[in-house]
């Protein structure tokens, strides 16, 4: 949410480094997808979900025929996997990171206490002031189009959050087969553990490992919601997550 592709490019790369060809992109009006100016610019996170990422997934399909897929999400770009639908079938794997329900009392408590302010003022504030919502002026999220930020503030306000959207989103969740990877940080800044387990509640037909990463197991002092994708100089983590993609040891 707010974070542009070239906050994971360092892991990127290093995965084309292991002989993966890797695809990130942006959502419509974030990074390198977004105009010059945001006031006006239409787009919510059903555009991002509905259009961007089969599109995306369509790209990496014609660029490499025949390769097998697999679905890295960290955040936001994790609980939208499910909004695939049957499409979810052709990726073997998926690795989920930090990716869980929003709702503000599912947040981590540094966050929780602050989403009030958030959600109450700021938001319904700023952004119809702004014609998006300023996050980059304030250091909170990131600049984004209004129509995501308010679709995003419904979510965070529903104790089902995304399931608001209604049984056809509902139904596209419980049709996902795609064993998935669940990767939860107890040091989670943002989220809370219940927050991450709660999303998996809409994947009634999927396999979901939710496996808990402390940071002194990966050589690491911090994790938090950031962390796996920050380059270190133990490289353990990162090769685990091959593991877990089926892609190594």
């Amino acid at each position: 949410m707010g974070v542009p592709q070239r906050f994971y490019e360092a892991y990127a790369r290093w995965l084309a480094q292991q002989g993966l060809a890797v695809l990130t992109f942006d959502f419509r009006g974030v990074g390198d997808s977004a105009p010059r100016r945001l006031r006006g610019f239409r787009a919510s996170i059903t555009d991002w979900a509905s259009l961007d990422l089969p599109a995306a997934v369509q790209a990496l399909q014609q660029r490499h025929p025949g390769l097998p897929l697999s679905y890295i999400g960290h955040s936001l770009g994790g609980q939208l996997f499910g909004w695939l639908g049957q499409g979810t079938r052709v990726f073997d794997r998926v690795l989920t990171v930090a990716s869980g329900n929003g709702h503000w009392r599912w947040n981590a408590p540094p966050t929780r206490s602050r989403a009030p302010l958030l959600w109450w003022l700021l938001v319904p504030v700023l952004t119809p002031l702004f014609g998006h919502f300023p996050g980059r002026r304030i250091g909170v999220v990131g600049d984004l189009p209004a129509g995501a930020m308010r679709q995003w503030r419904r979510w965070c306000l529903h104790p089902d959050y995304l399931g608001i959207e209604g049984p056809a989103v509902r139904a596209r969740y419980a049709e996902v087969r795609t064993p998935i990877t669940a990767l939860l940080m107890p040091d989670d800044e943002l989220v809370s553990p219940e927050g991450i387990r709660r999303l998996y509640n809409l994947y009634d037909g999927a396999r979901v490992d939710i496996v808990e990463a402390q940071p002194r197991n990966w050589g690491r002092k911090r994790l938090g919601h950031f962390g796996v994708f920050r380059p270190s100089p133990d490289e353990s983590l990162w090769r685990k997550t091959l593991s877990w993609l089926g892609e190594g040891p």
